[in-house]
């Protein structure tokens, strides 16, 4: 028998775990596009040439923004979503009767 949840925490627990699920896929390929870059460019030729340019940069930093978007709502940077929302109805409920 499977013990009662939270659904919220629930829900913030099932984020949690797909958000670094989405951090270790970050790793891995970036990790690839980096071997695949130094291997190509070092057996291009025996020394290093500053003309190949490090191209895994853009596809680790756009792929960044996207995983810093996804923890900024997964850790609720911000603030609790859950307590904010409280403290905005007592807020209108305050109002309301005064």
């Amino acid at each position: 028998m499977e013990p009662q949840r939270d659904p919220h925490l629930w829900k913030q627990a099932k984020a949690r775990v797909g958000f670094r699920m989405h951090l270790r896929s970050y790793l891995i390929i970036n990790a690839g596009l980096w071997l695949i870059w130094a291997f190509s460019t070092f057996a291009s030729d025996a020394s290093f040439n500053t003309q190949h340019f490090p191209w895994p940069l853009f596809p680790m930093l756009g792929w960044g923004i996207g995983l810093a978007m996804h923890y900024v709502s997964v850790y609720n940077f911000f603030g609790n979503e859950r307590n904010m929302a409280e403290q905005e109805y007592q807020k209108l409920l305050r109002k309301s009767v005064g």
